[in-house]
């Protein structure tokens, strides 16, 4: 499980520009939601439709550094439809952008924005060609299966396939886990729990559990606080 940040989530958005303003029409399409902020950072989560290229992740860093040119040290994390608001590791955004001072800047530097200044972007997600391939993937284990949605990993480069057998009167839920080889690298039938009316889906002998809600698959530690470790939406 990945730790989590030792972020303090601000009160309140920040009563920066670039929170209603329009991206121009050559910029990717996205919005702005929350800004939270450390003694050293401030983060702020931008929310895209889909992967899109480093290239232009650094055009929407450039637009929201214009906007809000009086934040230092601003790190952009951005996320695709499902991914949580709380950022708790690596695998649970897309991507992330951060500017470089010019007396770090070194030769591999070469990502501009749409102003010229040097940005690093780091992509975790998967390509859209390999998410492709991971969705098309049939594996006869889930053939005539009443399929719940398939939810891509971009930390572990497999996709999750919760599903339910028409013919089991009992309606359990199995979910299996493919590489993209289609090889099974995980199955397993999950203990339902309910608490006040919430149903949660135990996964593992230590307590970790997944939830399935409105086509978003969130997977929570044991010990999380309620707080899930990667949060994916089906088919993105």
């Amino acid at each position: 499980m990945k730790n989590f940040f030792n972020l303090i989530i601000l009160p309140a958005l920040l009563s920066i520009s670039f929170a209603c303003k329009k991206p121009a029409q050559s910029i990717p399409r996205y919005t702005v939601s929350k800004v939270l902020k450390s003694d050293t950072l401030t983060t702020v989560n931008v929310h895209i439709d889909t992967r899109i290229s480093a290239a232009e992740l650094a055009e929407i860093a450039g637009k929201l550094k214009t906007d809000s040119a009086q934040i230092k040290n601003l790190e952009i994390h951005y996320l695709l439809p499902g991914n949580a608001e709380i950022s708790t590791g690596d695998n649970s955004y897309y991507a992330s952008a951060r500017y470089v001072k010019e007396n770090e800047i070194k030769p591999t530097d070469t990502l501009r924005d749409i102003n010229g200044n040097t940005v690093r972007v780091r992509i975790f997600g998967l390509s859209t060609a390999r998410v492709k391939h991971l969705l098309s993937l049939q594996p006869k284990e889930i053939a005539n299966k009443n399929i719940l949605g398939r939810y891509i990993d971009d930390y572990t480069h497999t996709v999750i396939i919760p599903f339910t057998d028409l013919l089991d009167e009992k309606r359990n839920l199995y979910v299996v886990e493919l590489d993209s080889t289609a090889k099974i690298v995980s199955a397993t039938m999950p203990l339902k729990i309910t608490n006040g009316g919430n149903e949660r889906w135990q996964v593992t002998q230590n307590g970790d559990y997944i939830t399935l809600k409105d086509s978003v698959l969130a997977q929570y530690p044991a010990g999380g606080l309620g707080l899930p470790f990667n949060s994916i939406k089906s088919g993105i």
